[in-house]
């Protein structure tokens, strides 16, 4: 992960940091740039890069699972799934 790329995080603003960190992970992955079984990085590495504590990136993780968008494999690590095309192509 790049720095530049960094989204800015607020914790007194109004979004949750979760969610912030969730959807810039979910961005990357739509375009393209995460790309279906590649492994994310491990939530220390996530609170690390993201300046957060790890409970918050072990929750942004939760949301991306309950998005659809990743699996965690126990002992291997979280990987993103194949996506369907978004736009009807089967």
């Amino acid at each position: 992960m790049d720095e530049n790329d960094k989204p800015v995080i607020d914790p007194r603003g109004a979004q949750l940091v979760y969610m912030v960190i969730a959807d810039h992970i979910a961005g990357r992955i739509s375009n393209g740039e995460l790309q279906p079984g590649m492994r994310i990085p491990g939530e220390l590495d996530l609170a690390a890069f993201y300046g957060v504590a790890r409970m918050t990136a072990a929750r942004a993780v939760r949301e991306l699972r309950e998005r659809g968008l990743v699996i965690t494999v126990r002992g291997k690590g979280t990987f993103v799934v194949e996506q369907p095309p978004s736009n009807g192509e089967e």
